[in-house]
């Protein structure tokens, strides 16, 4: 019973995050807001994992985490640089 209050706490807490992402104010907050939503869905795969004793569902929620993550980070240097990588030929590097 407690780890069916747990998903529904997820769930009501997952919608609240998609009305920040769908409202948010700058992007900033909008990418904050999706990294949120990828971090519950973790601990959604997880407790649900639990909920139905399949406990290899956590080794897609790392997985989904590592994922999460590394979006996340190229989300933010993409807009924080307008790019992902710089140009091998002209040897340029962004500035830092």
């Amino acid at each position: 019973m407690m780890f069916l209050v747990a998903m529904i706490a997820v769930v009501i807490t997952m919608l609240l995050i998609l009305i920040r992402a769908l409202l948010g104010p700058t992007v900033y907050d909008r990418i904050l807001a999706i990294n949120l939503f990828g971090t519950k869905t973790v601990l959604f795969v997880a407790v649900l994992g639990f909920l139905n004793g399949r406990p290899e569902f956590l080794d897609l929620g790392l997985i989904y985490a590592l994922i999460n993550f590394i979006g996340t980070v190229t989300v933010l240097k993409f807009m924080q640089y307008g790019d992902l990588g710089w140009d091998e030929a002209s040897k340029e590097k962004p500035d830092v």
